[in-house]
């Protein structure tokens, strides 16, 4: 599970058959923090009801393609779960 934060959206011209309806949001990676970590990217959203601002989970990679309804899509990425808060209670050292 990778967390990441909701800055914006993208409205694209055309739409890949099987993400007619996928909102794309741009998303921020957080590390264990919730600070930004590394580069914004696009996320499909597959919770259909993430918006500015919100903290959620997201997935890359194959695991991004079989979140949404039609699998396989080509995304890199996709949100599966906005979250309502993140609690950390001991710091763990790898």
């Amino acid at each position: 599970m990778l967390l990441g934060r909701v800055i914006g959206t993208v409205v694209p011209c055309i739409v890949t058959p099987g993400l007619e309806g996928v909102p794309m949001l741009i998303v921020q990676p957080l590390d264990k923090n919730l600070q930004p970590k590394g580069k914004a990217l696009v996320a499909a959203d597959s919770t259909r009801m993430a918006g500015p601002g919100e903290l959620v989970s997201y997935e890359g990679g194959r695991e991004a393609a079989m979140a949404l309804e039609q699998t396989f899509v080509p995304v890199d990425h996709a949100i599966i779960a906005i979250v309502d808060g993140v609690n950390i209670t001991a710091e763990t050292k790898r």
